[in-house]
């Protein structure tokens, strides 16, 4: 990682949760350690595995060890390029399903509506808004519907998750009925940094790379492959109102 991140040199890391197994101290430490190690700015907020697993801790200390580490479970970045909004859909009492007030999605559309202009509107949660390949019984974030739409109705461009260590890609138009002239959004889960198990096949180990230029959007996706970062996938999405451009179909 530190390699791949002198080598691409980013504005920004994206951490979207899972940094630990069981939201123990000495985990946090060591998931601290290491992201702060790469050398960039960071984004973090916690997954469901980033909470205390026993009772009552769950309850009573549910984001202390996250919180000594990062201070706060909805962090925001501010640059004039980028704009990140870090919204927290763990819940104590869910063990894998998440999800968010409407407190939060009204907080998250007032943020969003301070970025610069020009600048790459990003929200990102733990629970996944899109489906992968390969089939998961991990629920998604809860109203799933609704918080999507709430996000792209706040003005995001881009709408990260994780949660499912599986990678999915889409744009908004790609499953939703439009009538054109709506704004492009572009919908990712990363496959993360976990070891995969065997016996889950759709498990990768990977992270996306996102770039913007030209009123587009690039994603690249690489994969941990024998020893080194394989660049397994290039994707290009529109920014802004106008779909791509093509030739005759």
């Amino acid at each position: 990682m530190a390699a791949l991140t002198r080598r691409l040199e980013p504005e920004l890391i994206v951490a979207s949760g899972d940094l630990t197994h069981r939201g123990e101290a000495a985990q946090h430490e060591r998931a601290a350690r290491f992201l702060r190690g790469l050398g960039a700015p960071l984004v973090v907020i916690p997954g469901n595995h980033d909470i205390p697993y026993t009772f009552p801790a769950r309850f009573t200390r549910t984001f202390v060890e996250f919180e000594r580490h990062w201070q706060t479970t909805e962090p925001v970045y501010r640059s004039e390029r980028l704009h990140v909004v870090g919204l927290n859909s763990v819940r104590a009492w869910r063990h894998q399903s998440g999800g968010l007030r409407q407190g939060q999605l009204d907080a998250a559309a007032r943020l969003l509506g301070e970025a610069h202009e020009g600048a790459l509107r990003v929200a990102v949660l733990h629970h996944h808004l899109i489906g992968a390949p390969w089939r998961t019984r991990k629920k998604p974030v809860a109203r799933r519907n609704h918080v999507l739409g709430s996000l792209v109705d706040a003005g995001a461009e881009l709408i990260l998750a994780g949660h499912i260590h599986q990678a999915a890609v889409s744009e908004r138009r790609e499953f939703e009925v439009t009538t054109g002239g709506e704004h492009g959004v572009t919908v990712a889960v990363a496959p993360g940094l976990g070891q995969p198990r065997p016996h889950r096949r759709g498990e990768a180990r990977g992270l996306h790379v996102y770039e913007t230029s030209d009123g587009l959007l690039r994603v690249h996706t690489y994969v941990w492959q024998a020893g080194d970062w394989g660049l397994t996938a290039e994707r290009e999405f529109p920014r802004g109102r106008r779909p791509l451009t093509s030739g005759p179909v």
